[in-house]
């Protein structure tokens, strides 16, 4: 069966607009990634300033390499500014924590 995370972000209230543009902004980085399966960004509704980035990965495996695809196109982007002023933006969370769950049940809608 797949493998969950959820990306728990801390985000002040003056920053929630921010974070979710740079979101829409990524629209298509991971759909296109192997063992991808689904992504969802959740916006708190009350009680909690975390928001939850959602997404399911057919294993492990999968998911270990994406992240280490994103954290070498992370250095390479780095390394292009190369300080000529093209700093990278301020995080809009204040903290992140990484869940990791694994599904042992799942259903979709009777049709």
């Amino acid at each position: 069966m797949s493998v969950v995370k959820i990306n728990v972000l801390t985000v002040p209230a003056e920053q929630r607009e921010v974070l979710e543009q740079r979101f829409a902004a990524r629209a298509g980085a991971v759909e296109g990634s192997d063992g991808f399966e689904w992504f969802e960004l959740l916006r708190p509704v009350e009680g909690t300033d975390q928001y939850l980035v959602y997404t399911r990965w057919r294993s492990e495996e999968d998911f270990a390499a994406w992240m280490e695809s994103t954290m070498k196109a992370g250095q390479a982007g780095q390394a292009s500014h190369g300080g000529e002023g093209g700093e990278r933006p301020k995080p809009a969370s204040t903290g992140a924590t990484l869940w990791s769950f694994e599904v042992v049940q799942q259903a979709s809608p009777k049709g």
